[in-house]
């Protein structure tokens, strides 16, 4: 490449390659109008067999650039530009510092059961907002999925082959778009394809993602392709664990192939067996008289707050845990008695009432000072016994007001009716859950309503969505915004409303917008985690 093409758009000045694949060439470049790095995508366009030329084939690009350009989601790389310089056309995108799952496996091996499980999550969670689009993606595999540095963010990158759910794509004849040992039989056969074929490739992923390898690997492009549409599929012993939602999505007929909500499903119901099955281990070696104090603190701290449930209201939680947490108190008392005084003597400090505090922004916060009540801090040593079931970094919490989740080490909670919100150091970052009645409206017109109102409720509101997503193998809604916060800097939120018991389940983060990916970091463990 010559010196006059170091520069593209007058302002991406590319610093080096970061890989070369069938569409493209992805080069590391710094934006110096803005002043940050970004990756910027060098599209290669060829004559197809099909009369598909290079002006037909921009033309497209083009369009299919716009459309990615529209999918505003944590988990899709965000497209900043497109620029056509000397002929050829760049994309811009997000530049994501990690690695991707291909060089993670090549690496380090296949992921354990829970990782892969939280990063199919993702990636459905990805796929979700595209299909909502009407984008299909068409190339889902390990390369294109990057792990963030630092934040544990799940990435789906390279649209460059997506095409719009009905339109033509790139080239169909005289070359072959994708991975064949991720492309789904209706794709190979030169059927149609649909958000579906996208689901076989992510359960092809989740097989690579534990076995480190696909299960269609073979020695050339015909035993790849025979083994995709006619040999046995037998999945490999590391994939049992999430066999469920693996099998379902490898399903050769699309019109028998699971959803996205039961893939969903399913996934979130491992992860929570996983958590289940951990917790057990532990209150089994309890009971063998191995008992920590901290694992006996623990356990009355997530129980010895009875009071908080009827402080909350009548439809705070649902009417069958109302009495659990007061059976919980005698048989934990047990437990700590046998340990010790100084059990419960920890427990003590920060549990009095502390009036005054704020109430996160809300649009349903009540106009009084709410009455708040103040835990210490949630730590593996102070807070959980059942630490190790949750991802490093976070721990497994009982809320006495009926619900479990994994909430980041540290994090302090606080009873606000309507909702228990859960705080970083300082406030920075606000989780909060609230229970209702379900409505008869249902989560979509609700948080629509919300939004609608979102100008009056929050100063400096923009970007605001509503759409429809999945939670717990049902339909939710997730309200996404930025407003200009109450004082410490702009601000970006997220409401996801959903129905599960008879219940209107609500669960909220607002974090500044600098730091919005590791919000949704957060965001996605408590949304995976949450059970009632």
């Amino acid at each position: 490449m010559g010196d006059t093409l170091r520069t593209v758009g007058g302002r991406y000045t590319l610093r080096a390659s970061l890989g070369r694949g069938g569409m493209g060439t992805v080069w590391r470049a710094d934006d110096v109008l803005l002043d940050r790095q970004v990756a910027v995508k060098e599209v290669h366009l060829r004559e197809t067999g099909d009369g598909g030329g290079a002006e037909v084939q921009r033309e497209r690009t083009l369009r299919e650039a716009r459309a990615a350009a529209q999918i505003r989601h944590p988990s899709v790389v965000g497209v900043h530009d497109v620029v056509e310089q000397d002929g050829r056309l760049w994309i811009v995108m997000e530049l994501v510092d990690g690695r991707s799952l291909a060089d993670v496996i090549a690496a380090d091996g296949p992921l354990d059961p829970r990782e892969a499980a939280r990063t199919g999550l993702a990636v459905l969670d990805a796929l979700g907002a595209a299909h909502g689009r009407g984008v299909l993606h068409r190339d889902v595999k390990p390369a294109n999925v990057l792990l963030e540095r630092g934040t544990g963010r799940v990435v789906l990158t390279d649209f460059g082959i997506a095409r719009l759910d009905g339109s033509a794509t790139l080239t169909e004849v005289g070359s072959f778009l994708g991975s064949p040992e991720f492309t789904a039989p209706e794709r190979v056969e030169g059927g149609a394809a649909g958000p579906a074929s996208d689901l076989w490739s992510l359960g092809v992923l989740l097989c690579a993602a534990l076995a480190g390898r696909s299960p269609f690997q073979r020695d050339s492009m015909a035993a790849i392709l025979h083994a995709v549409m006619f040999e046995e599929i037998s999945l490999p012993e590391s994939a049992r664990p999430l066999a469920p939602a693996v099998e379902g999505l490898l399903r050769r007929d699309p019109a028998e192939r699971a959803t996205a909500a039961e893939t969903a499903r399913r996934l979130r119901e491992f992860l929570a067996d996983a958590g289940t099955a951990t917790q057990t281990a532990r209150l089994a070696s309890g009971r063998a008289g191995r008992t920590s104090p901290q694992d006996a603190a623990a356990l009355v701290g997530s129980a010895a707050v009875p009071e908080e449930v009827a402080a909350a209201g009548p439809d705070t939680a649902p009417p069958q845990r109302r009495g659990r947490p007061r059976l919980l108190v005698a048989g934990v008392l047990l437990v700590a008695a046998a340990v010790g005084a100084g059990v419960i003597v920890a427990l003590l400090p920060g549990q009095q009432e502390r009036p005054g505090a704020s109430t996160a922004p809300h649009s349903s916060a009540p106009a009084s000072a709410p009455r708040v009540s103040t835990h210490p801090a949630l730590t593996p040593s102070s807070s959980a016994s059942l630490a190790s079931a949750a991802p490093p970094g976070y721990t497994l919490v009982h809320d006495p007001l009926g619900f479990s989740l994994d909430v980041p080490d540290g994090w302090t909670r606080s009873l606000e009716p309507p909702r228990v919100f859960y705080y970083s150091p300082g406030r920075v970052f606000r989780l909060g859950i609230r229970i209702g009645a379900r409505t008869a409206a249902g989560p979509m017109a609700d948080l629509g309503a919300q939004a609608a109102r979102g100008p009056k409720d929050y100063p400096g509101y923009h970007d605001g969505t509503v759409g429809e997503t999945v939670m717990h193998g049902g339909t939710a809604a997730l309200w996404q915004f930025t407003w200009a916060g109450d004082g410490g800097g702009t601000r970006r939120s997220r409401d996801l409303s959903w129905v599960e018991h008879g219940h209107t389940y609500d669960l909220w983060i607002s974090a500044p917008l600098e730091r919005d990916q590791e919000a949704w970091k957060h965001f996605q463990t408590a949304q995976s985690s949450f059970r009632p």
